[in-house]
C-alpha cells in the first residue's frame, strides 16, 4: 500500500492474524485462507488509515462469516449448551488461569511450537464450544460479545445463547485443554 505512510506489513499482519483466527475456527488451512480473502475484500476498511478499528471490524466479520460457515456444515451445531445441572465443572471461574494455565503457556500455544497441539485439540470440540474458546482465550471478547456473536451468526437455533450459557460453555472447554495439556505432558503449573 504504502499510502500515508502505511506499509505492506500493517497489511500483512492483520492478514496473518485474521488466518490464525480462521484457522482455529474453521480447522482447514484452505479455508481460511479463502475466508480472510472474502472477508478483507467485502468489508470497506483501510487497516492503514483505521488501525486497530479495522482490524476490530475485519476481526468481528471473519468470526461471523466462519461461525456461519461452521453452522451450515452442521445444522444446530450452535444451539445453546445447557451447562448447569448435574454437569459439574473442573473449575469455578471462567478465567483461563483458573484451569491451571498460564498467559504464557496459552500464549505458547498461540505462537510458538503448541501450535499444532492447540489444532489438534480445537478439532475435537463440537463448533459452538471452538468458536467460545477462540472468542475468549485468543481474542479476548467477554462472555456477553460473544453470546451476541453466536446469535447473530450460528443460525435459527442459536438464539438462546446467553453471558452465561458461554461462561459455562468455557469453563468446560478450558477443562479440557487443561486435561489434554496434562496428558500430552506438557508442564502444567500446580494450583
Amino acid at each position: 500500500m504504502g499510502k500515508n505512510g502505511c506499509s505492506d506489513v500493517l497489511v500483512q499482519d492483520t492478514a496473518a492474524k485474521l488466518f490464525q483466527t480462521a484457522a482455529l475456527l474453521l480447522g482447514d488451512g484452505a479455508e481460511a485462507v479463502r475466508l480472510v480473502e472474502e472477508t478483507m475484500a467485502d468489508v470497506e476498511v483501510d487497516p492503514c488509515a483505521d488501525g486497530s478499528q479495522a482490524t476490530a471490524v475485519l476481526q468481528n466479520q471473519l468470526v461471523q462469516a466462519a461461525i456461519r460457515e461452521l453452522s451450515q456444515r452442521e445444522p444446530g451445531s450452535f444451539a445453546a449448551a445447557e451447562t448447569g445441572g448435574g454437569n459439574a465443572l473442573c473449575i469455578d471461574d471462567d478465567d483461563v488461569s483458573a484451569a491451571g494455565i498460564t498467559s504464557s503457556q496459552l500464549s505458547q500455544l498461540l505462537q510458538g511450537g503448541g501450535r499444532g497441539q492447540l489444532r489438534d485439540w480445537l478439532e475435537h470440540l463440537p463448533p459452538a464450544q471452538r468458536a467460545v474458546f477462540v472468542e475468549r482465550a485468543m481474542l479476548g471478547r467477554d462472555n456477553a460479545a460473544t453470546a451476541q456473536t453466536l446469535r447473530t451468526a450460528g443460525g435459527e437455533t442459536a438464539a438462546g445463547w446467553t453471558a452465561d450459557k458461554v461462561s459455562g460453555v468455557f469453563r468446560q472447554a478450558l477443562c479440557s485443554l487443561a486435561n489434554s495439556l496434562a496428558h500430552s505432558g506438557a508442564p502444567t503449573p500446580v494450583a
